[in-house]
């Protein structure tokens, strides 16, 4: 089965915690803290496979986790880093933000693209000692790994793109001048999903063609299987246009090429201006005043024209060669510019913190608090007597009083409940 869009979950690795550990050694004294830090959480990543031609892969699989980082251990021995998970997916795959449909990456090349980073490991205990300090019996967690809801968006590398409407000959002519198997039969959606083949136009020479299927006329508003299958026209730089010169289904081959037309500027403006050349198959069996007919209105349009029978393979060289010479004018086959936005990472004041009541016991949530309970060690004095201070200072205090808490109250931030003292 032909997938070229899915939506996914990618999540990167929390960072490892860092470690709280003091150097205990016989016959060396007051040793100090030596908890080491915790490794960075694993990154997820896609590369490009030449050897996919498809997303069918991640029809079934919607969520991807790299792995996490290892806390810190005692004797300064830091945390092992995450691995990073490396996700293959075909060349030419975007990868947008599902939220703003924004685009983060094309991925054409053969680099690494970072759709997810891992999250830094934390500090262990000896980076906190001072010469006031001595002896800090709190660390620093890690931090979390970045999590993303994207859509992976399949628009094929192709030099050629072959549209035309259902039945003209699309499939046979592929099959005749590359190494492609399409399957051909003598009605209309036989093609159900776009097939690629490498053709070769002489010593040293060669492209890459797409027969795109399923283009009718309404195929930009949703009709037939065209709209499932237009983008991948887009990153063509060079179409043929074939049809049924033949009227062998009753048809006006002139009218097919204008709607055709109307279909692709409807889906992107830019496909009004991409070089077509005309393919006038099936003319062994046409009538000759009707090709001569649609070869004057054509080029009148500025599209060269050939005469070809996909069946017989005639004129199919022909139209080979004058493939290969335009594409040698234009320019490489294009790469989507990211144009996605990072928003700014919500780290948050104690002010935007949020406060519930819920029969008398306040809950308080924020990313602010959040972050502030990542570096706490409630078994340590010290690190308790700075979370009160931050807590007191921060304003908190004020605006529980100012919505009438009071002494011995129920304060639950996430998982730990407090009693309220002034």
């Amino acid at each position: 089965m032909f997938v070229d869009k899915v939506s996914i979950t990618v999540t990167a690795g929390n960072g490892g915690n860092g470690a709280i550990a003091f150097h205990r050694e016989k016959y060396v004294a007051a040793g100090g803290p030596d908890g080491g830090d915790g490794g960075k959480g694993g990154s997820v990543i896609f590369k490009a496979d030449d050897n996919m031609s498809t997303l069918m892969d991640f029809r079934y699989k919607r969520k991807y986790v790299a792995q996490n980082g290892v806390d810190g251990q005692g004797g300064m021995k830091s945390g092992k880093d995450g691995e990073n998970l490396v996700i293959r997916v075909p060349r030419g795959t975007l990868v947008k933000d599902k939220e703003t449909g924004g685009i983060i990456f094309d991925i054409s090349g053969d680099g690494e693209y970072v759709v997810a980073k891992g999250g830094r490991g934390g500090w262990g205990n000896r980076r906190f000692a001072t010469a006031t300090r001595q002896a800090p019996r709190f660390a620093k967690n890690g931090l979390r790994g970045q999590k993303r809801e994207i859509v992976l968006e399949l628009k094929l590398l192709a030099d050629v793109g072959l549209v035309g409407f259902p039945n003209v000959g699309k499939s046979t002519l592929l099959s005749v001048v590359s190494k492609a198997h399409p399957k051909i039969a003598n009605y209309h959606f036989t093609t159900l999903y776009p097939n690629l083949g490498v053709v070769y136009a002489g010593e040293g020479s060669s492209f890459v063609m797409a027969d795109i299927p399923g283009i009718i006329e309404g195929a930009s508003e949703g009709a037939g299987l065209g709209h499932d299958f237009l983008r991948h026209v887009e990153r063509c730089r060079l179409l043929v246009h074939v049809v049924d010169v033949s009227g062998s289904e009753g048809r006006d081959p002139i009218a097919d090429f204008e709607a055709i037309n109307e279909e692709l500027v409807r889906y992107n403006s830019e496909l009004a201006s991409r070089p077509q050349i005309v393919a006038a198959n099936k003319c062994d069996i046409a009538d000759a005043a009707a090709v001569e007919s649609v070869r004057d209105y054509v080029e009148a349009k500025g599209h060269k024209f050939f005469e070809i029978s996909a069946a017989t393979h005639k004129g199919v060289s022909e139209l080979v060669a004058q493939t290969a010479e335009e594409l040698s004018k234009l320019p490489p086959i294009q790469v989507f510019e990211p144009d996605y936005v990072e928003p700014e990472p919500k780290l948050g004041t104690s002010d935007e913190l949020t406060i519930e009541v819920e029969d008398g016991v306040y809950y308080i949530s924020g990313a602010w608090m959040e972050r502030l309970l990542g570096g706490i060690n409630f078994s340590d004095t010290e690190s308790k007597m700075y979370f009160d201070r931050t807590l007191r200072t921060s304003g908190l205090f004020e605006r529980l009083e100012e919505m009438g808490i009071s002494e011995g109250d129920i304060v639950s931030i996430y998982d730990m409940e407090f009693e309220y003292r002034r």
